[in-house]
């Protein structure tokens, strides 16, 4: 009978959901339709002018226009706009708070017939969160692998810089030679600064991008430069080497912390695989507990002690350098 139950309960789910993903896509193949027929008579008053134009691009946070004037009211469409950008992910902000919105609602209606209120209430907020949390790993991901190819662009910089070019054909000329990660940042500050931006305002622009310290540390250095004088090919080999001795202090640290991350994943799956292995062995001793007035409350509350423990022990391991 439970399980019959249970089966019902996720078949209503899933039409559910179904019935809802429908109707929106719905709603937006019409909003498309129609903006796209107010842009083709907009080309057609500019002479195509948009469409061959690559320097154009769109502000909108959103296709659907009640929703991007809502996220425009709001500070979080222009947090996630960044937090995208620096993760270099080709997504828009309206997609990922639809995306956040649709997978909280369908989160709360599966995890309401099995638990109390308020857990369903945390889960839907915990699964709302995933796509942000996703897109923060993304982004810790690229600054990571900025930060390793970063030294070496900063030695083929000082090579140029010896050998007589200035920094604007240097910068030009290493970006053959770093990855692609690298490469598309240094591409796009020389190409600001010799648009008529200025040095100054594109390194700023780079640290904005880039927020990490390494980055800060050659923008300040150039500036610096820029002032005063001196030998910038020395200051560019000094940040290299700088930069490689943090990198593998960094993963000197991270390998003495993986014994303590690996103890946190399995002191976390472990209580759950021992439940999986009851629910197969004698699901009718599990069933005691579920059946209990008090036993979803305390099911609840100990998935939260699981997650809430995980996070204690990778904030413990998580050291900084």
């Amino acid at each position: 009978m439970f399980f019959a139950s249970l089966l019902a309960f996720f078949t209503f789910i899933f039409l559910l959901a179904t019935v809802t993903v429908a109707i929106a896509w719905i709603a937006f193949l019409k909003r498309q339709a129609e903006e796209t027929e107010a842009g083709n008579a907009a080309e057609e008053e500019t002479d195509g002018i948009e469409q061959s134009s690559p320097l154009l691009r769109s502000d909108r946070l959103s296709t659907l226009t009640f929703w991007d004037s809502l996220l425009e009211k709001l500070d979080i469409g222009e947090i996630l706009r960044a937090r995208l950008a620096e993760a270099e992910l080709d997504w828009s902000v309206g997609r990922v708070t639809l995306t956040m919105l649709l997978g909280s609602t369908v989160a709360f209606l599966l995890c309401w017939k099995f638990l109390p209120l308020w857990a369903a209430l945390v889960a839907a907020v915990a699964v709302a969160f995933a796509p942000y949390a996703y897109i923060l790993r993304m982004r810790a991901r690229r600054f990571d692998r900025f930060r390793e190819g970063f030294p070496d662009v900063l030695d083929s910089l000082a090579r140029a810089l010896r050998a007589g070019y200035p920094l604007s054909a240097a910068m030009d000329t290493v970006v053959a030679e770093s990855s692609p990660t690298v490469a598309a940042e240094i591409r796009r500050t020389s190409a600001e600064a010799n648009l008529g931006m200025g040095w100054s305002r594109a390194l700023e622009n780079m640290g904005r991008r880039m927020p990490i310290l390494e980055v800060n540390l050659f923008a300040a250095a150039v500036q610096l430069h820029s002032r005063t004088g001196g030998k910038l090919g020395e200051v560019m080999s000094t940040l290299a080497e700088n930069m490689r001795e943090s990198l593998s202090l960094r993963g000197e640290v991270r390998a003495l912390a993986a014994h303590g991350k690996l103890t946190g994943a399995i002191l976390t799956v472990l209580p759950v695989v021992i439940a999986l292995m009851m629910m197969i062995v004698s699901p009718d001793y599990m069933m005691i507990l579920y059946n209990h007035p008090w036993g979803k409350n305390l099911i609840a509350i100990a998935i939260g002690c699981l997650v809430l423990a995980h996070l204690v022990i990778r904030k413990i391991v998580n050291i900084q350098v």
